[in-house]
């Protein structure tokens, strides 16, 4: 079974890489039974789209 510290490194990676089908399983079935670990991958997306919307705003006000 996957452990906490795995699996939160596997849900940073998942934004910056395509994960393997293995990875992909293992993660799914962590997070399924673990809702820190659920919890902290929807934070991660978050973080992820609030970054991309604050750089697209600020490109927006630079020019």
């Amino acid at each position: 079974m996957m452990k906490c510290k795995q699996a939160t490194q596997l849900l940073s990676e998942k934004l910056d890489r395509p994960l393997s089908a293995k990875e992909k399983i293992h993660l799914a079935m962590h997070i399924s039974m673990c809702g820190p670990c659920r919890q902290f991958g929807k934070q991660m997306e978050m973080i992820r789209d609030l970054s991309k919307s604050y750089s697209k705003t600020k490109e927006s006000d630079d020019q």
